[in-house]
């Protein structure tokens, strides 16, 4: 049986979502937790596929993974004692085990339908990014989730430097390099707000993301925004094949996954061999690896 979970989780005590040594990290918790309910599950390895993985300090309101069961394990997790499903059951016994105060929580779970890979299915992953600037009176109850910056924020300028890189491109300007990895994504949506505190907020959707790429699209616009970069320059950073150093990467803290995007379920198995197939480039870009 495959199940799917949909998680939250307050990042700020958790290294990063990938199991580490010696460090507490959120795949690691929630699998630890599984551990303790099925009890027959292997000790070591990977229990948890994930749609997409946080750094250390990053948020999550929507984040996805999957859990692949024996189905006699799965019908047995009620216990026979309660009214509830294997769905809720599993909800209420994580619940349990992760306690009332957990800084992760389990939201939903249900049996997941054919073809279905957390990771490899998913057709976008949305995120939001929180930042303050010098006008705004500092908020302690955000200071986990909201990034400070020391100088005044133009929106409007932020805006038009984030619809420059909307669509196909090349992003290796703003990701962390990784071996064999490409940097060719599809940025499907980008904007500023701000909200009723003044808070300015990004919305940033797009197929997937490279090491870091969020981040550094927030702190480009921020430095555009604040006039340190030049809206003209933006362009020409889409150009380049290494990370540029013309703007800061912004804080983890200030980043949250909010919601991962699947095919309707006839589609899903075919959306895992697209994903999974080598990422080309149209003609008028270069792959970058």
């Amino acid at each position: 049986m495959r199940i799917r979970l949909d998680i939250a989780y307050d990042g700020t005590a958790f290294s990063g979502w990938a199991t580490q040594p010696e460090l507490r990290t959120v795949q690691g918790t929630l699998e630890d937790a599984l551990r303790i309910i099925y009890r027959d599950l292997p000790e070591s390895g990977p229990l948890l596929t994930v749609a997409g993985r946080t750094d250390a300090g990053v948020h999550a309101t929507g984040q996805v993974a999957h859990l692949d069961l024996p189905e006699s394990a799965w019908e047995a997790t009620a216990r026979g004692n309660r009214d509830d499903g294997p769905a809720d059951a599993l909800m209420r016994r994580l619940a349990g085990v992760l306690g009332p105060e957990s800084d992760v929580v389990v939201t939903r779970v249900t049996e997941a339908p054919e073809g279905f890979d957390a990771r490899f299915s998913a057709i976008w992953r949305s995120y939001e990014y929180r930042i303050a600037d010098s006008t705004i009176a500092p908020n302690p109850l955000e200071r986990h989730r909201t990034t400070l910056v020391r100088r005044e924020l133009d929106l409007d300028d932020m805006n038009r430097a984030a619809e420059v890189l909307i669509g196909l491109h090349d992003f290796a300007g703003f990701c962390k390099p990784r071996p064999h990895a490409t940097t060719i994504r599809t940025l499907q949506e980008f904007h500023w707000s701000r909200d009723e505190a003044g808070v300015f907020i990004a919305q940033v959707r797009a197929d997937a993301f490279c090491h870091s790429m969020v981040r550094s699209l927030v702190g480009m616009c921020a430095a555009v925004g604040q006039g340190r970069l030049k809206l003209s320059r933006v362009p020409a950073l889409l150009e380049l094949q290494d990370r540029s150093n013309e703007f800061t990467v912004l804080a983890a803290k200030g980043l949250t996954l909010t919601a991962v995007g699947y095919p309707q379920e006839a589609e899903l198995a075919a959306r895992q061999t697209q994903t999974r197939a080598k990422r080309t480039a149209p003609p008028h870009l270069k792959l970058v690896e």
